[in-house]
């Protein structure tokens, strides 16, 4: 094997000057408005999380976003800014690394820039510990906020490079009162009670991965029919208001009913795993979400859809690794899970944290074809090419002694003799006069002067 190492110690060798080697290329990060079920689990199991205190941490961090949005009166599309980015933040990073609660303080200070309503990192803070400690409020230039300031400026760099300075989210609120106005009306008390539920839960299901998953037309339609579901036995909803939904949604050019099922199964999977934890789990009863989610697969199940959309079955079963942590390895629950709720984890994690490195630079590039065609081009210069040679080499033959095993004392073993000689003389043959075969020892017998054991 030649390489190019070879190559320029060739040409030093002959007093030529070797080739020279540029700077490094850097490191390119492009950003990812989208990802899938499969793409969310590896990331997960890469990470070495636990399941159940990611849930934990997804709903408290959440609840913290809103608490301080509701008080320092931000608008709700700053909270879903803010809910993004923790998630995504979430996704890249482990929760030993990190405390969620400032993870969240920082994504919502993130927002606030965002969204053009700036707020101070003190004021944030202040808000948060003003929320838990109602009866001693302190103002936000307070010097017990100075250490946790600096931790989340800190943080907000870190966030800035997990969404690759890619400051596009989706705003499901502003399509859901066109949808609700044109399916219902405009002034009616029906649809401004129809509109209250499906806020709620349009609230409820940021505290999900749902946000990075789907469009906003996928969003707002799996909200819209999901309360028409809830809401069907009541006596102001249409008996038609499903089917009227449906046939709107698939008139749609961005209508999916796949993509569209499977948000409502994960907005129940969030209401009937934590019933008690969401605004619209409180306002109906838990055997109604499953009786709906049930309806669900067995809509899939005649459609012969699977659960999530880019399924794969390869991935879908943990691999049994004993080495695995637990928590890596969550035991496998019913068909129609969420992620990361008792599901069981891919086998494989492909998808890695970016990679980043001393000696380059690493550049954040917002379209994934040029970040491509960049990475082609560059690549081109810095590819080390392999050239496979064959050699014939002539092996000198031992002498006929050596190859034979014949002679006396030539070999190097006891006894004389050469390679595949005998070590040994006429008694360790087998000789009647020895206890076993083969010169098995006696014990009134002994080794010593013979070469063997001392």
């Amino acid at each position: 094997m030649a390489s190019s190492t070879s190559t320029a110690e060739a040409l030093v060798a002959n007093g030529a000057a070797p080739p020279r080697v540029g700077p490094h290329p850097g490191f390119i990060s492009s950003s990812n408005q989208y990802s899938s079920e499969i793409k969310l689990r590896r990331m997960l199991k890469d990470n070495g999380c636990d399941p159940a205190r990611e849930d934990n941490y997804c709903l408290q961090g959440v609840q913290l976003i809103e608490n301080v949005r509701d008080h320092l009166q931000l608008p709700v599309r700053t909270f879903d800014t803010a809910c993004t980015y923790f998630h995504k933040f979430r996704l890249n990073f482990r929760d030993a690394e990190y405390n969620y609660q400032d993870a969240a303080l920082a994504s919502l200070f993130v927002a606030c820039k965002v969204d053009d309503t700036i707020k101070k990192s003190r004021d944030i803070l202040a808000a948060a510990y003003n929320i838990k400690n109602p009866d001693k409020p302190l103002p936000p230039d307070d010097k017990i906020f100075e250490s946790p300031g600096k931790v989340i400026i800190g943080l907000e760099r870190l966030i800035l490079e997990t969404i690759g300075f890619d400051f596009r989210t989706r705003y499901p609120q502003k399509l859901l009162v066109k949808v609700v106005r044109r399916l219902l009306g405009r002034s009616s008390a029906q649809a401004r009670a129809f509109f209250a539920a499906a806020y709620a839960m349009c609230i409820d299901m940021y505290k999900s991965f749902i946000p990075i998953k789907r469009t906003t037309f996928t969003m707002v339609m799996a909200v819209v029919e999901l309360t028409a579901r809830m809401r069907a036995s009541m006596p102001d909803t249409p008996p038609d208001l499903v089917d009227s939904i449906r046939r709107f949604a698939d008139g749609h050019a961005a209508g999916c009913r796949h993509a569209i099922c499977e948000t409502m199964l994960d907005l129940l999977d969030l209401y009937v795993q934590h019933h008690r934890s969401t605004k619209v789990g409180a306002l109906f009863d838990l055997n109604s979400f499953i009786d709906i989610k049930i309806q669900l697969n067995m809509e899939l199940d005649d459609a012969a859809a699977p659960r999530y959309l880019f399924h794969c079955s390869r991935c879908e079963v943990a691999e049994a690794n004993p080495l695995t942590p637990i928590s890596a390895t969550p035991p496998a629950a019913a068909a129609g899970s969420s992620p990361g709720r008792g599901t069981a984890w891919p086998p494989d994690a492909t998808v890695r944290r970016t990679a980043r490195g001393q000696d380059g630079t690493m550049r954040f590039v917002f379209e994934p074809e040029s970040a491509k065609k960049e990475q082609e081009t560059v690549g081109s210069y810095f590819r080390e090419e392999f050239d496979e040679v064959e050699v014939e080499v002539e092996e000198p033959m031992p002498p006929p002694l050596e190859r034979d095993g014949a002679g006396n004392g030539g070999g190097g073993g006891v006894g004389g003799g050469g390679r595949g000689g005998y070590r040994g003389s006429h008694r360790e043959r087998g000789d009647h006069r020895w206890s076993g075969p083969y010169g098995g020892y006696r014990g009134d017998r002994s080794y010593r002067g013979r070469g063997r054991y001392h």
